[in-house]
């Protein structure tokens, strides 16, 4: 990356174009005088900062903070295809998703969120990204401004002229945020700048945990403290002296022309830390330090001295969260994946950095995030090594990791289909045992099943064809058994064609009735049992036309029995 070449000067020679622009840094994360555990994050390098405040308590704010974090340390670099503040943007929404999938895994995190302040240095600029109340402070040609804006209730307050910036320390809802990463907003609006970066200027990025030291404090120690190690270290130590209450994290850096020692140390090799619970490296030379765990050790968690009061002793993080009676809210080994320490190094150790702050703690113990591990592991294979054979290693990992869904759901659907199977048999087993009534060839015959159809397949058999013709059976009767006429079983449906044989109807003999006199209407026939139909003859048993005669009280069989 080459930034615009100076301009010409009045002997009209043109100059040597000038080096690359990195960032030199310094990071500390603290968890405070009152919090039991870190829910910040930060990471800093040559080409990026980002600073995340995790919210939500127990609900995982460390997880918040340390997936967006980690998801974001492969952007830490200078060759950009396209724009470089569009890709910072799309990564922090991407970020966004992956917080949404974290919550889908595990609704436990529900109402986690994070704050997200990030400087990507690419092409000679300064890419800027912002949503929360984290803050960016510069500090150039010697004046020294807040670049960012807090997405809060209070600070909405002060921009509409309702509450005065002094009031806004004391404000019962200063803490109340309006804009933050999380799964409650798909797509969440981000402040974004793309701005000019000159040799010298200054950076400071923190959490608000740092709103508890004065502002004039603030400005007066980075102007005034020249090393950045020593300056973020005394931010720190003022927080603390000021009681903490929160979580404090301060990245500082300084933009400065790349040297040739610079480009020596691009890679380095990775050696224990002292400290567990924060990875340090100096502020511009020095090699990269990660946790003694992160170098092929268990992924196991390690005593982490505790800096929240007189007394306070050695515990481990979930210990220390007993002791002030909250649950163990560390990063959720549950909801991670622990990665090799050489895939994590593979893509930490690419470049100098700091990481401090939850995602270190998780990096340290292997209890990355499952998305943001995924993508590390992906990313490390694909980017860093290049290899083959390390792209082939994770596409097994993940075919190893597949067939147990796969399989379940295979098995899920074969069970379903074999009960599927097995109604459909039972329902056609049924079928078979009924019988009923019903036309072939113009005789009467009777059929196994049902007469209903199931698609293409009849659930009936013809069981026998007699020797009644159809022509022969009153019309009543033929209608009836054209419609099919139902029998509980093969003796019932013989019964029903006897009665056919012998009556014309399918009631039988003995299931005649009596009906009362009744004068007949003129001209009209009546059925037995039925409606009388002008014009017809009247069938076997049924009424004749006319006046009433001693047949009208004559047995009349009911048809349809």
């Amino acid at each position: 990356m080459a930034v615009p070449d100076r301009p010409e000067g009045a002997e009209g020679k043109t100059p040597a174009p000038l080096r690359p622009l990195i960032m030199r840094y310094a990071a500390r994360s603290d968890v405070g005088r009152v919090r039991a555990k870190n829910d910040d994050s930060a990471y800093v390098g040559r080409h990026l900062a980002v600073v995340a405040d995790g919210m939500g308590g127990h609900a995982g704010g460390d997880v918040a903070s340390a997936a967006t974090v980690l998801d974001m340390i492969h952007l830490d670099k200078d060759d950009y295809d396209g724009d470089a503040g569009t890709v910072l943007a799309d990564e922090i929404q991407t970020a966004n998703s992956l917080l949404s999938e974290l919550v889908h895994m595990n609704p436990k995190l529900a109402g986690m969120g994070t704050t997200v302040t990030a400087l990507l240095l690419a092409e000679g600029k300064l890419h800027f990204a912002h949503i929360g109340d984290s803050r960016a402070y510069r500090l150039r040609n010697g004046e020294f401004e807040q670049v960012s804006v807090d997405h809060t209730f209070v600070q909405r307050l002060i921009d509409e002229g309702r509450l005065r910036p002094e009031e806004a320390e004391t404000h019962p809802h200063k803490n109340v945020l309006m804009r933050v990463l999380g799964d409650v907003d798909a797509s969440p609006e981000l402040d974004l700048a793309t701005l000019d970066v000159e040799p010298g200027e200054r950076w400071l990025l923190c959490s608000d945990g740092l709103n508890y030291v004065a502002g004039h404090v603030v400005e007066r120690t980075v102007r005034e403290t020249p090393n950045l190690r020593e300056c973020a270290e005394l931010l720190v130590d003022l927080t603390l002296e000021a009681g903490a209450p929160d979580n404090v994290t301060v990245v500082m850096l300084e933009i400065a022309e790349q040297t040739s020692d610079d480009v020596r140390t691009a890679a380095v090799e990775i050696v224990p830390a002292a400290s567990p619970s924060i990875v340090t490296a100096t502020a511009s030379e020095s090699p990269v330090l990660l946790p003694g765990s992160i170098v092929g050790a268990a992924p196991t968690p390690k005593t982490t001295p505790k800096t929240d009061g007189p007394g306070a002793a050695d515990v481990p993080p979930e210990d220390s969260a007993a002791e002030k009676e909250e649950p163990a809210t560390s990063t959720d080994p549950h909801l991670g994946e622990h990665l090799s320490a050489e895939v994590l190094r593979e893509d930490l150790a690419g470049r100098p950095h700091e990481l401090v702050g939850a995602a270190a703690t998780a990096a340290e113990t292997g209890s990355i995030p499952t998305i943001a591990g995924r993508t590390l592991a992906r990313r490390a294979a694909t980017v860093l090594t290049h290899k083959s054979e390390q792209a082939r290693e994770e596409a097994d990992d993940d075919k190893a990791a597949r067939p147990p869904r796969r399989w379940l759901t295979v098995a899920i659907a074969a069970a379903i289909v074999a009960l599927l199977a097995l109604g459909l048999w039972l329902g056609y087993a049924w079928t078979q045992t009924r019988y009923y009534i019903g036309e072939q060839d113009q005789h009467v015959a009777i059929f196994n099943g049902v007469s209903q159809r199931l698609g293409p397949i009849q659930l009936s058999t013809l069981e026998t064809v007699t020797d009644i013709r159809m022509s022969d059976l009153p019309e009543f009767s033929q209608q009836r058994v054209r419609q099919t006429v139902p029998a509980r079983d093969l003796y019932d449906a013989q019964r029903i064609v006897k009665n056919l044989e012998r009556t014309g109807t399918t009631a039988p003999a003995d299931e005649c009735i009596t009906p009362s006199p009744t004068p007949a209407t003129p001209g009209t026939s009546a059925s037995p049992g039925a409606t009388a139909v002008p014009g017809e003859t009247a069938g076997p048993g049924a009424a004749v036309t006319g006046a009433p005669t001693p047949a009208a009280t004559a047995p009349v069989c009911e048809v349809g029995k």
